[in-house]
């Protein structure tokens, strides 16, 4: 199964880079504006009157929004592209809107950005389960999981961008509290404004060139299996809830990206026990990221071009994943460890960590899509993001009453991890969709 596919009796075309720009941007605009908050809370709760039950509450929007996966993915099977993208853009477009609504009553703009953040999180089904879709419509074979990991890790580069962007916008609070003038929290508000404004701005734009040109499909499938048969909704279901291989690397997904979500979402008050500030917590979270995604597409582009070596890929990353995690929790418990605690030592564990999960994604998603074929793509990817924001959503749900002390959040992450390889491990691998590309056209 390794080595170069032969030329295909699809047909591939030119515009496929710009629905892949188009739908990425989408993507990267969605976790942008899920990450807002996180990132910037110090300052967020001078000007708006925020408690840490918000922040933790802003954040828990995102998975909260995943309620409706189930539509979102039959959407998606029945209606094609186009109606999914265009339906999701627009809840964002209104959910950005709300944000920006000036009202001078503290609690009603309270109530108005936790709805925005609500329904952007209701835009996370789609952004997060449809690129393995969009790539199986559009793209050769040996190009699949290059675009999976383009469409799908946009989204956490906009997380990324939000650590950035936050901090970099938004001055935090100078002084102790009572030293904070009046025109200090006034000038803090107006920039958090600003940043709103122009996310709504971005958000628009996006929307706007998705409904001027977002085709569902190609005129001609670009491969067999883009051509063949799917199963019904249905029947997909019963497939999925029936093959023992499909829950175990749904399990070795869900658990460790659920933990790593919810623990990326709240870095900030993890790391300010240990007196880094709300800056350092803001690269570190970004670097993260991004290290992620330009590994996980350098990996993709590697999966794409040596076909059958995705559980091999996935043991490498989850071995890393494991001893980086490990690595961070014992350096936070310094009394204990006696670890060096430095700035260098959080941010490359770190750093490592968010490589080695943020790229394993799109790995992930192919060997789901291979492993349970003809199941249409955005069905079986959507059964597995859910899960992994059920237990991200559980993780945050504890956070709300457990958040005086992090030890134990720390501890979730090497747990998850090692679960994961072992899942892995005894998982056997099989390439259903490649096999039919593969034999039926040569």
């Amino acid at each position: 199964q390794a080595g170069r596919l032969p030329p295909l009796s699809g047909r591939v075309y030119g515009r496929r880079w710009l629905v892949l720009l188009l739908f990425s941007l989408l993507s990267f605009a969605q976790g942008l504006v899920w990450n807002t908050w996180g990132p910037i809370q110090n300052s967020a709760r001078l000007a708006f009157g925020f408690s840490g039950w918000d922040i933790a509450l802003l954040v828990f929007w995102g998975p909260i929004g995943f309620a409706p996966c189930f539509f979102f993915m039959w959407l998606m099977d029945k209606k094609g592209l186009r109606v999914t993208v265009l339906i999701t853009s627009s809840l964002m477009v209104l959910g950005a809107g709300l944000r920006c609504v000036p009202v001078s009553d503290i609690e009603i703009r309270k109530k108005l950005v936790h709805g925005g953040q609500l329904l952007n999180g209701l835009a996370g089904p789609t952004v997060m389960n449809a690129a393995p879709f969009l790539s199986t419509t559009w793209f050769s074979p040996d190009e699949r999981a290059t675009a999976t990991a383009i469409a799908s890790l946009l989204n956490s580069l906009g997380s990324a961008a939000a650590f950035l962007v936050g901090p970099l916008v938004v001055p935090p609070p100078n002084g102790t509290a009572h030293l904070l003038s009046l025109s200090n929290t006034r000038h803090i508000k107006d920039r958090i404004e600003a940043m709103l404004y122009a996310e709504f701005g971005m958000v628009s734009l996006i929307f706007s060139a998705a409904l001027a040109y977002f085709p569902s499909r190609p005129p001609f499938p670009p491969s067999v299996a883009a051509a063949s048969q799917r199963l019904s909704y249905r029947r997909s279901f019963c497939r999925l809830l029936s093959n023992f291989r499909f829950l175990m690397i749904a399990l070795a997904y869900a658990i460790p990206l659920g933990v790593f979500s919810g623990w990326s979402g709240v870095l900030d008050l993890i790391l300010t026990p240990i007196h880094v500030s709300q800056v350092d917590a803001g690269w570190i979270g970004f670097w993260s990221i991004v290290g992620g995604c330009v590994v996980g597409i350098a990996m993709a582009r590697f999966a794409d071009f040596i076909r059958g070596m995705l559980k091999f890929i996935l043991l490498l990353l989850l071995s890393g994943a494991t001893l980086a995690s490990t690595w961070f929790t014992l350096t936070c418990l310094t009394t204990v460890t006696h670890l060096p605690l430095t700035t260098a030592t959080l941010y490359t564990s770190c750093i490592l960590l968010g490589i080695f999960l943020n790229s394993s994604v799109p790995i992930f998603f192919e060997l789901f899509v291979e492993t349970v074929y003809p199941v249409p793509e955005g069905i079986s990817c959507g059964v597995v993001t859910f899960l992994s924001n059920v237990f991200m959503g559980v993780l945050l749900f504890f956070l709300t009453f457990y958040h005086t002390e992090f030890s134990w959040f720390n501890w979730c992450l090497p747990g998850s991890c090692l679960l994961s390889l072992l899942l892995i491990l005894c998982f056997r691998e099989s390439y259903d969709r490649l096999y039919l590309d593969v034999v039926v056209s040569v």
